[in-house]
């Protein structure tokens, strides 16, 4: 195939055609609207080359409008050696590759489904708002329980909500933000910040009231509900994909809190450190770096030690106690709280067995284990319970599994099930940190719970307080109504201790009586009271 190619010549300070070839002709550059096109494109390039010395020089060049554009690559060769006035002009037609390659390029960035820019295409719009140096936010909305209408609903209305909730989303913007399909449930909004970072929470409130209505599809009317996470950009620290995944960490903080949220750094550096914990945690779970302190539980009115708390420690690898208080939530968090609550309640009766064995039959006092909602919803408790109980030849009336009320008000009739199958053992069901959560008393009249814990909170500080005093006597009379028994938790002096035991209050543990002590220490407690 021929190539266009001509002869420029500079006249009167300014590149003409003095002559063109048969394909340069063809291609319809040779006429008047042609020459004043190439031309009015070429001049400045054609003239910085001829001074520039230079034997030969490439470079793309974009001719006519958006619709009829065409492409091409430019080739200019002096025409002689040294020649300062003439040169050769090629062009090679990149047309068809260029519209092929934008619709690839436009494949690859589009989300075929709802139309708009896929996460990719997101990201390219943003680093483009990025080069500009415009302040920017970028906002995610993540839909609840989508999986679960994809699977009650089938894949085709689950396409149409999708459809129907990037136009709805597309309503609540304005006309110089942009939207992108970012994930499977997951849309992005890039928006340019005019003026105060407000702009983006007021996008944020439109956001939510849209998804607020219901969502009328072929044959169904759905609720659905959403979170949005916000991550402020404005310069170039940073790349667009990071952009993203700082709104995204935000959305997954903000389904837990239940509002919209914005990403802070140091959010992303608590999160960072959380992982550190998580894989140092799975390491000394493999490894059995962890070990059990016990805090006696007394009996209010004899004083004598009736139970033991087990509590996990956790000393890492560098020697140093790490707060239960940090890991435990990083246990629950990741589902490591499975294999640790396992952990401790073999570890826990196989102290008990150990005490009796050393008092030479029963020690005369129980072992109470915490069990988590994660750990009670996914384990299966029971079954663990009765394999340890019968591996230590133990009676199921020597163990208290302590629940929270989240644990047993989140999914009550799977609850009431395992519990059944707990008493049927003769374990003794507790709940604990009572009062601190949303309880549904008609849980607490059908459910087989055995004792009340009363949360620290209410405790400590109790004698100078009379709300305190007032919310306690509520939990003591609502217990023994319900016949109930109660422990008080955080008893710090034997005075508080004597008044909750006037008041009704069946056991207490607190620093009043011991710390949470090595297996050793708590055995030397058992011995001195038998």
């Amino acid at each position: 195939m021929a190539i266009p190619a001509a002869e420029i010549a500079i006249a009167d300070g300014s590149p003409v055609i003095v002559h063109a070839n048969a394909a340069f002709r063809r291609a319809g550059l040779d006429d008047e609207r042609g020459q004043a096109m190439l031309m009015g494109e070429l001049s400045p390039r054609i003239i910085e080359f001829l001074l520039s010395g230079r034997d030969s020089t490439e470079f793309p060049v974009a001719l006519g409008d958006v619709i009829d554009c065409r492409y091409f690559r430019v080739t200019l060769t002096r025409a002689g050696e040294g020649s300062a006035e003439r040169c050769i002009l090629m062009l090679v037609d990149h047309t068809a590759q260029h519209h092929t390659e934008r619709s690839l390029r436009r494949e690859m960035t589009t989300d075929s489904l709802t139309g708009l820019p896929n996460r990719q295409g997101f990201g390219d719009l943003i680093e483009a708002m990025m080069d500009a140096g415009d302040r920017h936010a970028v906002l995610v909305v993540d839909l609840h329980r989508f999986s679960r209408l994809n699977a009650c609903m089938g894949s085709l209305l689950a396409d149409e909500l999708l459809i129907t909730l990037a136009r709805r989303l597309k309503g609540t913007l304005r006309s110089r933000d942009a939207l992108g399909r970012i994930g499977g449930n997951e849309f992005g909004v890039l928006m340019k910040i005019d003026g105060a970072e407000d702009e983006a929470h007021v996008l944020a409130e439109r956001i939510e009231r849209a998804l607020g209505n219901p969502f009328r599809l072929t044959d169904h009317e759905v609720n659905i509900e959403g979170s949005v996470g916000i991550a402020f950009g404005g310069d170039r620290d940073g790349d667009a994909e990071e952009l993203i995944r700082h709104a995204q960490f935000a959305v997954k903080h903000a389904k837990a809190t239940g509002r919209t949220e914005v990403y802070h750094p140091q959010a992303f550096t608590i999160a960072r450190a959380q992982f550190a914990m998580e894989t140092a945690l799975r390491r000394a779970i493999e490894q059995e770096q962890l070990h059990l302190a016990y805090q006696p539980i007394c009996d209010l009115s004899s004083g004598r030690i009736v139970s033991f708390e087990a509590l996990a420690r956790w000393r890492d690898a560098e020697g140093r106690m790490q707060s239960p208080t940090d890991f435990i939530p990083v246990a629950e968090e990741s589902g490591l709280i499975v294999p640790l609550g396992r952990w401790a309640v073999q570890q826990a009766v196989a102290h008990l067995a150990q005490w009796d064995a050393r008092a030479g039959g029963n020690c005369g006092v129980r072992m109470s284990v915490n069990v988590s909602a994660i750990q009670l919803h996914r384990d299966a408790i029971p079954t663990l319970v009765d394999r340890v109980l019968a591996d230590h030849g133990m009676k199921g009336d020597r163990l208290t599994l302590e629940l929270t009320e989240s644990a047993i008000v989140g999914d009550p009739d799977r609850v009431s099930t395992i519990m059944a199958a707990l008493k049927a053992l003769g374990v003794t069901v507790a709940m604990d940190d009572f009062g601190t959560g949303y309880s549904n008393l008609a849980y607490l009249q059908k459910l087989p719970i055995d004792i009340l814990k009363i949360d620290r909170s209410f405790v400590t500080g109790m004698l100078a307080d009379r709300d305190k005093i007032a919310i306690v006597r509520a939990i003591l009379g609502l217990a023994q109504a319900l016949g109930m028994k109660t422990t008080a938790e955080g008893i710090e002096t034997i005075e508080l201790g004597q008044t909750l035991a006037a008041l009704g209050c069946t056991y207490g543990q607190g620093y009043a009586y011991a710390r949470p002590l090595e297996p050793d220490a708590a055995w030397a407690m058992i011995a001195a009271q038998a």
